[in-house]
């Protein structure tokens, strides 16, 4: 029985054979099909006069040839592009049976009709160029024909231009895998040189059956196999970003979204570049610990130590969730009110607002830190969960997952720290000769030198990451991410009350003797304070103790937990020479150094940056070369008496002010009223 000459089916998608052209089956039903046809939108034919059509077959549907990369063809030049096109065109009327721009119902020349192989079609090609001057064969066309099926256009060209060569060459894949071993070896060992991993690459192959046979080419060929491996790793960099890059995440990066303020905050310390007077007058290094929110990249807080401990991660948060206070000296534009902050809605919520720097205050919801000793210590962890916030350390070696608070601290050394004097530079290499030989500042001078940098630069600066959705080319500052985030997604601050801001204070025991209670040579005292004198706190654990909280960046004021009141739970206790403090604050001295000015505008805070970061390098003023006028003199003194010195939050103290000076009888001073400062025993919500 011979074979079949009919097809087993024809199916929608086909393409057939009909009337002397290629057609597409559009549909099939159990009596005709519908095809396309040049002249109308389509042709039904009876399955009967389809099958016994003359010339009629089923055509393998041909694969759709791939795009040229137009790149490339651009590169190629002009003789050589022309002829691939020349070339494609017989091509294709070998392959199809009609030239490219034929007209719909132009029929196939004699040799290319229906009926006839591909490769009576490529004879018959040959025949025709050879006659027309060309020097081709049957077997050319068919090379051709076959390169245009898989490469399109640029299979008809020269390859070379175009031509995958391999990525190491005619390097054994050997020599390749041993290397790589040789790398990974490296990631979590200290930085080694090429010439090591060379010999290291060497020992590999000695040691494996497979590798014994290998032959290394010469040592250029062996450094560039070696510089296209270690691209990008980090081989012989720092050997925490090695580590970094070798056990982060393998997949593609996700970003976890922080849509509110506080939704994700990130907290890490690093050693400052700068060198610094500590307590004792000597000359030494510091640690600084920075807390950023990702939604606004606001710089919440950050604390200056000689060396970071568990409870300065509290303070750190403490800080964070209560007011910026103005200080003495600082620019006038540097005011919340004046700044893009929603000032107003925040002030009927908390009235310390009234007198607090444009920084904004923030709830953490979430904290994303390392697994340092500061950030996982109790101390920090009973924070979190008594502010309920949810505590999430990064995974061991990746540093990218925190990449914010990263960047952040690599900002602050090139943005400020290197304005300083006694700037060290990031490296042994990069250290001047002396830099203790600097006028150097003290520990607490430059942590206020920090607060107006981070106030009056970093909140107005534009962050590249904070540009607005519909237009790009936008971006935004820290504070103005901040009141745009509060009008999209209704958040409001709700700050500390006083007892908890208290609580987050590290605690110390110490015992209330006559004359108060000293600690670190200061004594501190109170009125408050004469029932607990020589009395026992009644905690065993602690003989009789009484629990001490205090803020380590601000000696003017400590709180002591009143075990015999409970209506009152603590006593506040003032450091005794408090009042001999060199820093006036009070209103008479900010209005003194001070404009009143309807609002802040960018050259405003622009002046006040250039005017912290020429004070910074300048020093500390020790010469005192600028001799204070007699209203000066008349100003620090009243200021004086009105307050004690400090940036941070106080109550009035119990300690019996100097006599202010008299003013002369030609000229009259307005009543000193004392700047409202944060008191964390006072409730801020109370009618007054």
């Amino acid at each position: 029985m011979g074979e079949l000459s009919r097809p087993v089916r024809v199916v929608v998608g086909d393409r057939v054979r009909f009337d002397g052209q290629l057609r597409g089956v559009l549909a099939v039903s159990a009596l005709a099909v519908t095809l396309t046809d040049g002249e109308r939108p389509h042709r039904v034919v009876p399955l009967l006069e389809l099958f016994e059509a003359e010339g009629f077959e089923v055509v393998a549907s041909p694969t759709r040839m791939p795009l040229p990369p137009v790149s490339l063809l651009e590169t190629l030049p002009k003789p050589v592009l022309e002829k691939a096109l020349w070339w494609e065109g017989h091509v294709l009327e070998v392959l199809h049976g009609l030239p490219p721009g034929a007209r719909p119902d132009a029929a196939p020349r004699p040799g290319y009709g229906p009926g006839r192989s591909l490769t009576a079609r490529q004879q018959v090609k040959a025949a025709e160029l050879r006659a027309a001057g060309h020097r081709v064969t049957a077997s050319a066309v068919a090379h051709h024909r076959r390169r245009y099926q898989q490469d399109g256009v640029l299979g008809l060209v020269d390859y070379r231009p175009v031509r995958k060569k391999p990525e190491f060459g005619s390097v054994d894949k050997r020599i390749v895998a041993a290397m790589r071993e040789a790398i990974g070896e490296g990631v979590d060992a200290s930085t080694k040189t090429g010439s090591y991993l060379l010999w290291r690459t060497g020992e590999i192959l000695k040691g494996s059956e497979e590798g014994r046979e290998v032959t290394l080419p010469s040592r250029a060929t062996l450094y560039r196999v070696l510089a296209k491996l270690t691209e990008g790793t980090y081989t012989f960099g720092t050997a925490t970003t090695r580590r970094s890059k070798a056990h982060g995440a393998k997949t593609p990066f996700g970003e976890l979204p922080a849509f509110a303020p506080g939704q994700v905050m990130q907290i890490d310390s690093t050693p400052m570049d700068v060198m610094v007077l500590l307590d004792s007058g000597v000359p030494g290094r510091i640690e600084l610990t920075g807390m950023i929110d990702i939604a606004s990249r606001t710089l919440s807080a950050a604390v200056l130590r000689p060396t970071t401990k568990s409870v300065d991660a509290s303070v750190l948060l403490a800080r964070t969730v209560t007011p910026e206070l103005m200080r003495p000296g600082w620019a006038e534009a540097l005011r919340m009110s004046r700044s893009v902050l929603p000032h107003r809605r925040l002030l009927s919520l908390d009235e310390r607002l009234e007198h607090a720097a444009a920084r904004p205050v923030i709830v953490p919801e979430m904290i994303v830190c390392d697994h340092g000793n500061v950030s996982i210590s109790r101390n920090f962890k009973a924070s979190c969960r008594f502010l309920e916030i949810d505590f999430q350390p990064a995974h061991k070696g990746s540093g990218f997952e925190k990449g914010h608070i990263e960047k952040m601290l690599a900002s602050i050394a090139t943005l400020f720290v290197q304005f300083l004097p006694g700037h060290l530079g990031r490296s042994a290499d990069h250290r001047g000769r002396h830099p203790e030989r600097d006028r150097l500042w003290s520990l607490l001078e430059l942590q206020e030198l920090l607060d107006e940098w981070i106030v009056a630069h970093w909140q107005n600066r534009p962050h590249d990451g904070l540009r607005d959705p519909a237009h790009p080319s936008r971006m935004f500052t820290p504070n103005e991410k901040y009141a745009t985030l509060v009008e999209a997604c209704g958040y409001v601050a709700v700050a500390l009350s006083g007892d908890d801001y208290i609580e987050l204070l590290p605690a110390e025991w110490r015992a209330v003797n006559d004359y108060g209670i000293k600690i670190k040579h200061r004594v501190y005292d109170s009125p408050e304070l004469d029932p607990l004198r020589r009395q026992d706190s009644g905690i065993t654990a602690k003989r009789g103790l009484w629990e001490v909280h205090r803020d380590p960046y601000d000696v003017s004021r400590i709180w002591v937990r009143n075990n015999r009141d409970e209506g009152r739970p603590w006593i506040q206790a003032t450091w005794k020479h408090l009042h001999r403090a060199p820093v006036p604050f009070g209103d008479l001295a900010w209005d003194h150094v001070s404009h009143q000015m309807p609002g802040a505008t960018a050259k405003e805070i622009a002046d006040a940056v250039a005017a912290l970061l020429t004070r910074a390098h300048t020093g500390p003023d020790t010469d005192s070369r600028a001799k204070p006028t007699r209203r000066d003199r008349r100003v620090a003194a009243r200021t004086k008496a009105a307050g004690p010195a400090t940036p941070l939050p106080i109550q009035t103290t119990t300690e019996p002010a100097p006599e202010p000076v008299p003013a002369p009888a030609e000229e009259r001073l307005a009543d000193v009223i004392p700047l409202g400062l944060f008191d964390p025993l006072e409730d801020p919500w109370r009618r007054r």
